[in-house]
């Protein structure tokens, strides 16, 4: 079975889903979308992967993994593999990330005034 089906986006729900997700144009804007449609436990849980994602791209142990982040041993191997063989999310959010905070961009800047 593949990480990635690509063919979920084939789907109407999901690609509204996806357009949904494309207008979100500021911080209070995705704060708000997200808190609706996730639970406080999911929007961790994704906090976690992403940071899962990035300590694993840092060559940090399964150990060290599971200490800062909580994540169980078959999560962070999902996330590893992902890295491995997803449709390559991960690596670019964690690149713009990275871009953002060498050139010093807050979240909050594109707030509305």
């Amino acid at each position: 079975m593949p990480v990635y089906d690509p063919t979920i986006w084939d789907d109407e729900a999901a690609k509204e889903f996806l357009a949904g997700i494309m207008a979100l144009d500021n911080k209070s804007v995705a704060e708000a979308f997200l808190a609706d449609v996730l639970t406080t436990s999911e929007i961790k849980e994704f906090g976690n992967r992403l940071k899962t994602a990035k300590m694993l791209r840092a060559n940090k142990s399964y150990e060290e993994i599971q200490t800062a982040t909580g994540m169980s041993t078959t999560t962070i191997a999902r996330v590893s593999e992902w890295l491995k063989t997803g449709a390559g999310g991960y690596d670019l959010i964690l690149r713009r990330l990275e871009t953002v905070h060498h050139t010093h961009i807050s979240p909050d800047a594109a707030e509305p005034s």
